[in-house]
């Protein structure tokens, strides 16, 4: 299929599986894994701008990603920070606006510093933006946001029949974004893993064995490809259907 001919998904979320298995197949520390894993992550930005899709969220670190080993979560930690050093130039170039969601606080500092001089040096941009979930948990989310909505109903702000869906989505960390069109996952798993559980209600699913780090610009117009030839009824019947 040419690329002209492409049914573009606005949105795609990924799920960034396999680097650990990726380092321990080559006999290396799974800190390579990761940082191999990263320049996956300028690939798949770089195929972003190429083919028109306008948002990008990346599953970097989950509320469960604090139970591994001290030493992996600092090795974590640091790269980030280096990502976030190396890579903004990256956005600039593409005019990408950074964002961040999840329980951002729980960072350390030097790494929420890096993270918010990089949001407010791409604040302006509008040709794309990278979301990275960090620290994120679906179900932290969806806890987070009906506190919200309690709170707003014992203010009296909000009355319980006012609270739609609409509502909830306004208090969602991902408030004012499209919701993902399709979501990768690499290295063969099939789960969502309490990644954007409300968001990804609708998502079309795309799974490849291929473990992130030899993740690529094809693998990524493969999965484009595979959207574009899918049919989205949300639920409802096609016309030769109905």
């Amino acid at each position: 299929m040419a690329t002209t001919t492409l049914k573009t998904p606005r949105h795609v979320a990924i799920i960034m599986d396999g680097n650990g298995r990726w380092a321990r197949e080559r006999g290396l520390p799974r800190s390579e894994g990761h940082r191999a894993g990263a320049e996956s992550v300028r690939r798949v930005v770089e195929a972003c701008h190429e083919f028109g899709v306008k948002y990008l969220t990346l599953y970097a670190f989950s509320t469960e990603n604090w139970a591994r080993p001290v030493s992996e979560v600092r090795a974590l930690m640091r790269l980030l920070k280096d990502f976030l050093e190396e890579r903004t130039a990256d956005l600039h170039r593409y005019h990408i606006r950074l964002q961040a969601i999840g329980e951002i606080e729980r960072l350390p500092a030097g790494v929420r510093r890096k993270l918010s001089e990089a949001m407010a040096a791409t604040a302006a941009y509008r040709k794309g933006t990278l979301t990275l979930a960090l620290s994120y948990g679906s179900r932290a989310e969806l806890t987070r946001a009906a506190r919200c909505l309690a709170e707003r109903v014992r203010e009296g702000r909000l009355r319980p029949d006012q609270i739609t869906e609409a509502a909830l989505e306004r208090c969602l960390y991902t408030a004012g974004q499209p919701d993902p069109d399709l979501v990768i996952r690499t290295a063969n798993e099939r789960r969502l893993s309490n990644f954007l559980l409300w968001q990804a209600s609708y998502a079309e699913l795309w799974v490849t064995p291929v473990c992130w780090p030899d993740f690529t610009r094809e693998h990524f117009l493969e999965a484009l490809q595979d959207y574009s030839r899918r049919v989205r009824h949300f639920g409802g019947l096609d016309d030769a259907a109905s």
